[in-house]
C-alpha cells in the first residue's frame, strides 16, 4: 500500500482532491487507517473532472487565482455550492473535486448548453458512443471535405428543435452542439438574432472531438448536481448563510467593437449588470458567501469607476489574467479583470 501524500506527490493530484476520491470511494481498494489514507500499489491514476467545452471566457486560466479567494471562513470547508452561471464549468469542477459538496446547483440560461451538461450527467456512454462516429468520419476527410460536413452538421443542428428547460435531455442535439464546438472557430458559442449557430469552422489539424475519459469523469462528478436552465434569479431559492456563491456573468464590454460573443439572444447589458449588483447585494445580506467575476474597465478608461461604484459595499480585486479569445495572437496579452467577493479574503 502506499500512503495518500506519497501518491499524490507521485501522480501530481492535489492531496485535498485524492482525499476526496478516496472518500467518495472512486479509488478500488483505499483504506482509511486513523486519519491517513493508503492506497495499493496497483491503483491507477484517478483523472480529475475538468471542463469538457472549449468557452469563450472560460476561467481554466486564472483558476488558480480565482481558488485563492475562495472564502477562507468556512473553515476550509464548502459544502453547498451554486454556479449560476455555468459556461465551461472551470470553477465548477474544480470545487466539486476538492470540497465534500453536499448540495449543487448549476444554472445557465442557455437550454443547449444545459442540455449538454444534462446529458453528460446522465447518458454519458451513448454520448460517446455518437461523438466517436462524427470523429472518425471527420477526421479522415480533406480540408474541403470537412468543411461541407461541419456546414452540414451546423444546419443540421439548426433546423432540429431547440432545447427547451423542461424537455427530457436531447442526446442528438447533444452531440451536435459538441461537434460544432470541438471544430469551430475558436470554440466560440455565438447565435444570431433568429437563435441560430453561426460561427464558422475552425482551422484544426486533428480536433480531439471525444474524449471519454473526460466525458466519464464528468459524468461521475455530476451525478447529483441540479442543473437548472433559467435566470440567475431563481437560484435564489437555493442560496442561504451555508452557500458558496461563484458569479460568472456575462462581461460588460471594454470597447464597443469587444462584444464578440452572445450566448443567448438576449444581450446582457449596463442595466443588466445593476440588476445582478443589486441580487449580489441580497444574497450577501443572507449571509451566502458571493465572489463574481467581470471585465475591469479601467483596461481601456482609468477613470471609468462602473463596478467600484456598483459594488463599493464589497472588496474588489484585480487579477492579471490572460486572454482566453482574441483575432490575433499578438492582442493574447495580460489584462486586469475584477474578482468581487461579499466577505474579506
Amino acid at each position: 500500500m502506499i500512503r495518500l501524500g506519497d501518491a499524490a506527490e507521485q501522480w501530481g493530484i492535489p492531496a485535498q482532491n485524492l482525499s476526496l476520491l478516496c472518500a467518495q470511494q472512486k479509488i478500488p481498494g483505499a483504506i482509511l487507517a486513523g486519519d491517513t489514507w493508503f492506497l495499493p500499489d496497483a491503483a491507477e491514476r484517478p483523472l480529475l473532472a475538468r471542463p469538457f467545452l472549449k468557452w469563450a471566457g472560460g476561467k481554466s486560466r486564472s483558476l488558480s487565482e480565482i481558488a485563492a479567494h475562495f472564502p477562507r471562513h468556512l473553515g476550509g470547508e464548502i459544502t453547498r455550492y451554486a454556479e449560476p452561471f455555468v459556461g465551461g464549468g472551470a470553477v465548477l469542477f474544480h470545487v466539486l473535486s476538492s470540497y465534500h459538496i453536499q448540495e449543487a446547483y448549476l444554472s445557465d440560461t442557455n437550454p443547449e448548453l444545459i442540455n449538454v451538461y444534462r446529458v453528460v450527467q446522465g447518458h454519458a456512454e451513448q454520448l460517446i458512443e455518437q461523438l466517436e462516429q462524427f470523429s472518425a468520419q471527420y477526421l479522415p476527410l480533406d480540408a474541403d471535405a470537412r468543411k461541407a460536413y461541419y456546414y452540414e452538421k451546423r444546419n443540421q443542428f439548426n433546423a432540429g428543435p431547440s432545447c427547451a428547460p423542461n424537455l427530457p435531455p436531447d442526446l442528438e442535439r447533444a452531440a451536435l452542439f459538441l461537434f460544432l464546438n470541438k471544430t469551430c472557430f475558436n470554440g466560440l458559442y455565438r447565435v444570431n438574432r433568429k437563435g441560430q449557430f453561426n460561427v464558422p469552422i475552425g482551422r484544426y489539424r486533428a480536433p480531439e472531438i471525444v474524449n471519454a475519459p473526460l466525458l466519464r469523469a464528468a459524468s461521475a462528478t455530476l451525478e447529483h448536481v441540479a442543473l437548472v436552465c433559467g435566470s440567475y434569479a431563481q437560484s435564489a431559492d437555493f442560496i442561504n448563510a451555508h452557500t458558496f456563491v461563484y458569479l460568472d456573468p456575462p462581461y460588460r464590454p471594454l470597447s464597443p467593437t469587444s462584444s464578440f460573443t452572445a450566448y443567448t439572444q438576449d444581450a446582457f447589458g449596463d442595466d443588466d449588470q445593476r440588476t445582478l449588483a443589486g441580487f449580489f447585494a441580497a444574497m450577501a445580506k443572507r449571509g451566502a458567501s458571493l465572489l463574481l467575476s467581470n471585465s475591469d474597465p479601467k483596461n481601456t478608461d482609468p477613470h471609468d469607476n462602473f463596478f467600484d461604484d456598483l459594488y463599493a459595499p464589497f472588496h474588489i480585486h484585480r487579477l492579471r489574467v490572460g486572454r482566453a479569445i482574441s483575432a490575433k495572437g499578438a492582442g493574447r496579452g495580460k489584462i486586469s479583470e475584477l474578482l468581487i467577493s461579499s466577505y474579506e479574503h
